[in-house]
């Protein structure tokens, strides 16, 4: 049972874990950011190009409501502008993502001298110099 702990403890104190407890949540807030955006300032624009259409509202009625039963319909108004966040969701994280790779491929590039060179990226540019003068030494002597 103290092991049990003690993997949890690990796994939940490891930077994975808490990088992604970090992203849900900012997930969270960019989700809410961009559903005000989508409705609050693209829909509108959107709605007027479309003779002040509310796509919300729009629904595809399979069974008028009466007094004793429910109104049944289909809205597809709703999944347009889900359709909308998502699209608009998923290019600020391209945008975001590339934004990021841009200066990994920076970090991790060790020609460059602008950034410091993690320790791990530089171990392995020395090895792979000291291969190629050990394979430059190996062709002289054929």
């Amino acid at each position: 049972m103290k092991n049990f702990f003690k993997e949890f403890k690990s796994f939940a104190v490891k930077g994975n874990m808490i990088d992604l407890a970090i992203g849900i949540v900012i997930g969270t807030a960019f989700n809410k950011i961009v559903s005000t955006l989508v409705s609050k300032v693209i829909m509108p624009p959107l709605s007027l190009l479309t003779d002040d259409v509310n796509l919300s509202n729009k629904k595809l009625v399979l069974r008028e409501a009466t007094a004793e039963i429910e109104e049944v319909a289909i809205g597809y108004g709703e999944l347009i502008e889900s359709l909308v966040d998502f699209v608009i969701i998923a290019f600020a994280i391209f945008v975001v993502v590339k934004f990021i790779n841009r200066f990994k491929e920076k970090a991790e590039d060790p020609t460059n001298v602008e950034v410091e060179t993690p320790k791990n990226i530089a171990l392995l540019s020395s090895l792979e110099n000291l291969l190629k003068e050990q394979n430059e030494i190996l062709k002289g002597k054929k």
